[in-house]
């Protein structure tokens, strides 16, 4: 029958197909909530699941999955919802995605960009009104892309694809993190209020931890130049929201183009009011092929882990 795979909310088709040839596999065709989640695990007592980060794995949720469980495979980069401590007290191997649609996560953090610099929100909003009128000389101007200063936090695999991307649209690139990144010809600042000042468009790029948990502070907000853009396709997390909102309301930031949020799925009202913001619902990875490979991806991670030796 081979080894019995719980997935508890529909994953393309394709990767469906596969589980079904590769696995025992319990298939949702809607997300299952945590209690039906559980139920699920037991009633097929599976010995792995596959979860995305709409799935909080806390201790308490983890206690109550059946025994047999060894390996929990989540899609996507971030571990930021599954209490790794309650898992490996469990025996529970925890896998997670790194490397897959960080190339469509660029390309969205571009197009945000884009968007905030070229006013598209208000621009839609105006033709699906009926537009009406011609727009006067001076009136809803946007910002011109090339010749801005673009700051990166985070130069890792997705940074430096943004990075690239920026050039190819004449943005001069500068880039914050620990150490300078090996190979890269892009200007480095070791302290990230001293590229801020410098900057006139930020876009965030490492994940949400303790250490970076409010990065994007009041205070740096208001080191960054007058007009200013700022993009996070990160972690709502690691910008203080009620401060962007006051930056984005008194016109300090001219725009922002953001993929995730605080309180997710379940923004800030404030937020969504702003005409001079981009939005998409943390959609980063959210293409066809990324999507495939991902999910592949976790079929050949619970499959190398279950090979490993069974506890049923």
């Amino acid at each position: 029958m081979g080894w019995r795979l719980l997935i508890p909310r529909p994953m393309t088709m394709r990767a469906e197909r596969e589980a079904q040839d590769r696995f025992d596999v319990r298939l949702s065709s809607h997300a299952l909530s945590l209690a039906e989640t559980v139920a699920a695990a037991r009633a097929h007592r599976a010995q792995a699941m596959i979860i995305g980060s709409n799935l909080p794995l806390d201790k308490a949720m983890i206690a109550e999955l059946p025994g047999c469980l060894r390996v929990v495979a989540t899609s996507g980069i971030g571990l930021d919802h599954i209490d790794l401590a309650a898992a490996s007290e469990r025996g529970i191997t925890v896998c997670n995605v790194p490397a897959i649609g960080t190339e469509d996560t660029a390309d969205l953090t571009l197009m945000l960009m884009l968007m905030a610099c070229r006013r598209a929100h208000e621009y839609d909003v105006l033709m699906r009104a009926g537009w009406g009128r011609r727009l006067g000389y001076a009136e809803m101007l946007g910002l011109r892309v090339t010749g801005r200063r673009l700051g990166i936090v985070g130069m890792g695999a997705i940074g430096r694809l943004v990075a690239d991307r920026a050039r190819g649209f004449g943005m001069s690139v500068a880039y914050h993190q620990r150490n300078a990144a090996p190979g890269r010809d892009e200007v480095f600042f070791p302290d990230l209020d001293d590229m801020i000042s410098q900057i006139d468009t930020l876009t965030l790029h490492v994940p949400e931890t303790e250490a970076t948990r409010g990065l994007i502070s009041a205070g740096r907000l208001a080191r960054m130049p007058r007009g200013a853009i700022l993009v996070n396709t990160a972690r709502g997390g690691l910008v203080d929201e009620a401060a962007l909102i006051a930056a984005l309301e008194d016109g300090h930031l001219a725009a922002a183009g953001l993929d995730v949020f605080c309180g997710e799925p379940s923004p800030s009202p404030r937020l969504l009011a702003l005409p001079n913001v981009a939005l998409t619902p943390h959609v980063g990875s959210a293409t066809r092929e990324a999507r495939d490979d991902i999910a592949l991806r976790c079929l050949d991670m619970v499959e190398e882990v279950l090979q490993g030796g069974a506890r049923s």
